[in-house]
């Protein structure tokens, strides 16, 4: 693998430190500004929309430059909102600075996808883009404590000066090890536009919001799952979320390893593995072995649907990758939203803290369906195409 995907993963490594360690420092941001915890909670639901808003949006903006400058542009836009929330003397200037780091994260990642798989063989694809989001999942295992620990120890406005710092490491490996490109010829915005008329691409973007919005569903309320129903002290919560990284690190390197030789199979392995571990968890969430072992599980299952699911969306946008690419990262994020929301509700409606995980099981099924779709469409698509090629994906190519 090239160098210079060590450069995206530490880029990684820093978006995804400041996405998830901000749950670990609500309290004491809370008391700091005199704000309750659900309107701290803002800090978390303003970074997933910006992500969602932020993908399409920047990745527009900036298809007029070359792809290795829009990745140092986005890294230096992260290091301003992470240094403007260290510093902020607001909650207002606070949750600027988290939208302003969010708008960088869909475009970095969608773009790094991009870069990742040019720079090796088409059989390496999968594996370059698992090794760029290495980044985030180590993020989950080592950054998430350790900035959780620093903010404890030293102040919740050192940890995102330290995730500024990594900014700028990131940054820099980028402009050093990031071979410069020519923007690609023909790349105009009608043309990424055009990957959208593929139901292909649609159809990818739906199994990522339905599938990794079933990993959510649970995980956004694992600290009351695991304290009231399993019985684990508050302060074991963080270790779970560490083995819940873990299990997103190895799921991680399963996807990437193959995908490569066999998408689909590999999609309907993990999400129907997701949707069946989610609907168990209902009941071993009761045990404190038995949950964290389920913690475990979907952290792996549900990660290891990352890259060939963004490896999907690329194939099936072929020529017109970059847009689609972006996207697909903002659905993840849009999933996440959702799932939490549907999750609440029903804790709401008095269902119990366990009732997040059939919401999850039946998110993982539906992608799960989806999949299954994605697959009969494309079989049949060879006959469609002979008689009308216009017809399939607006004459994007499909791929077998």
């Amino acid at each position: 693998m090239p160098l210079a995907l060590l450069a995206l993963a530490v880029g990684a490594f820093g978006i995804g430190t400041t996405e998830f360690v901000v749950m670990g420092l609500l309290p004491g941001i809370a008391a700091e500004y005199g704000v309750s915890i659900p309107t701290a909670g803002l800090l978390v639901t303003g970074y997933a929309l910006g992500v969602v808003v932020g993908a399409p949006l920047l990745t527009v903006l900036g298809g007029r430059v070359s792809r290795k400058r829009m990745l140092m542009l986005l890294m230096g836009l992260f290091v301003v909102g992470n240094v403007l929330s260290a510093v902020a003397p607001s909650f207002g200037l606070m949750l600027t600075g988290r939208v302003v780091a969010s708008l960088a994260h869909g475009s970095f990642f969608g773009i790094g996808s991009v870069v990742a798989a040019e720079l090796v063989t088409p059989d390496k694809k999968a594996g370059a883009i698992a090794t760029m989001f290495t980044g985030l999942t180590v993020a989950n295992i080592v950054g998430v404590p350790l900035g959780t620990f620093i903010g404890q120890a030293v102040g919740w406005r050192a940890t995102f000066a330290v995730v500024a710092a990594l900014g700028v490491v990131g940054l820099l490996g980028i402009a050093r090890l990031v071979p410069a490109a020519p923007r690609p010829e023909g790349a105009r915005l009608r043309g990424e536009l055009k990957a959208f008329r593929n139901p292909q691409v649609l159809l990818a973007m739906a199994m990522t919001v339905l599938g990794f919005g079933g990993v959510f569903a649970a995980i956004t309320y694992i600290a009351p799952m695991m304290t009231e129903v399993a019985g684990y002290s508050e302060g074991a919560v963080t270790w779970l979320l560490v083995l819940f990284g873990t299990g997103m690190f190895l799921g991680n390197l399963l996807g990437g390893r193959y995908a490569d030789r066999a998408l689909m199979p590999l999609l309907y392995v993990t999400l129907g593995g997701l949707a069946i571990v989610l609907a168990l968890f209902t009941v071993a969430a009761h045990d404190k072995v038995l949950s964290a072992i389920a913690v475990l599980l979907v952290g792996a299952l549900g990660f290891a649907t990352v890259p060939p699911l963004q490896k999907r969306v690329l194939d099936q946008a072929h020529g017109a990758p970059t847009l689609a690419s972006a996207v697909n990262i903002g659905a993840f994020n849009l999933g996440n939203a959702l799932a939490a929301w549907l999750g609440g509700t029903v804790i709401a409606a008095g269902f119990g803290y366990t009732a997040p995980n059939w919401v999850g099981a039946i998110l993982a099924a539906a992608a799960l369906g989806l999949a299954l779709w994605s697959a009969a469409l494309e079989r049949r698509a060879p006959a469609v195409e002979a008689d009308a090629p216009e017809a399939v994906g607006a004459g994007v190519p499909v791929h077998h």
